[in-house]
């Protein structure tokens, strides 16, 4: 496992973090998920990101519980707040200083922690002034309960009104968590350069675009039994941008690039995304162990320019790039 500093911080974490968005408390039992965490551990993985919405909270349970009796100061936790929770009143969401202080505590409890090392604000919110937002996460650092503060699926000129906020107020806003893979890349035109300006990092999520990278969805064919696309609980709706026919057959073009590699498709996509110098660490998934073993053996690969470009050439316009997109799907108005 290779590990980066986080943003221009002292932080470092492993370039493969582990995730446990759609999986603990909700599609795999947690026996599982705990054996998940224990190969991730097994693997030299030490980063952990998990939100306080995933499972309505039962996410942060699991992954405390799947970490107890590990060596805190090994270990980076990261969770997250915004998206309604509990019984979704409301107060329960958004990132008022009310929403913050009670959640961060919430989380805290869960996870078996006296602090996370960063606590992220999971989307923008239009209704809280930012200014109040900022002074709530400076706040929750200066109490100890989180060392530093990122956000996630915010775009450029958010990002930098927020940082000019956070260091007006003394502590360091360090990453961005968004969506990236080779079929998503709409942070490249404006939030890399941003954030590489201000001294953030990237935590990029779901690198192998839900499952699409592998190719195991082919075009014309049935969908796998128990894939992602099957999934009722939110894993379908959150594929389908991918379920086409083009996008399939353009992924399938790049097997024998990943074969001449010597790796997988899924590593191949995790790979990728690791070239991104802006990059801290990529967020994989596991439903079964053996998926985090084949996730990690992306650590350190370096693809090179030719084969990069060979990529691009395959994808052609299935590629998603347009920098828009980031704001496009972030709520207008405060879930309930």
């Amino acid at each position: 496992m290779r590990f980066r500093y986080l943003g221009n911080s002292g932080l470092k974490v492993s370039e493969i973090c582990y995730g446990n968005w759609l999986t603990h408390g909700s599609q795999v039992e947690n026996e599982t998920a705990a054996a998940c965490v224990r190969a991730a551990l097994d693997a030299g993985i030490t980063t952990f990101d998990t939100a306080d919405v995933y499972a309505n909270t039962l996410a942060e349970s699991v992954l405390g519980d799947a970490l107890a009796g590990e060596r805190r100061e090994s270990l980076e936790i990261f969770t997250k707040v915004y998206w309604p929770t509990g019984p979704k009143g409301h107060n329960d969401t958004g990132l008022s200083r009310k929403h913050i202080m009670e959640s961060i505590n919430g989380s805290l409890k869960r996870l078996g922690t006296d602090y996370v090392d960063l606590y992220q604000a999971h989307r923008y919110d239009t209704e809280t002034p930012l200014e109040e937002t900022m002074q709530a996460f400076a706040d929750v650092v200066r109490a100890g309960k989180a060392l530093y503060i990122g956000v996630s699926e915010w775009t450029a000129d958010q990002i930098r009104a927020g940082h000019a906020l956070a260091t007006q107020l003394g502590f360091q806003l360090i990453s961005s968590q968004p969506q990236y893979s080779m079929l998503w890349r709409v942070i490249e035109a404006e939030v890399v350069p941003t954030c590489e300006e201000l001294g953030l990092s990237q935590i990029v999520w779901s690198p192998v675009a839900q499952g699409v990278l592998t190719g195991k969805y082919v075009p014309g064919a049935p969908l796998p039994e128990g894939s992602r696309a099957t999934d009722d609980k939110g894993g379908a709706q959150m594929i389908s941008r991918f379920m086409n026919d083009d996008v399939l057959g353009r992924v399938q073009v790049l097997k024998p690039i990943a074969d001449e590699l010597g790796l997988s498709m899924a590593q191949l996509a995790v790979a990728w995304v690791l070239q991104n110098p802006n990059l801290a660490c990529a967020i994989i998934g596991a439903s079964r162990p053996e998926q985090v073993a084949e996730n990690v053996a992306a650590s350190g690969v370096e693809i090179p320019s030719d084969v990069m470009a060979r990529i691009d050439e395959a994808l052609g316009d299935v590629v998603v790039r347009d920098p828009a997109m980031t704001a496009a799907n972030s709520p207008k108005t405060r879930p309930v």
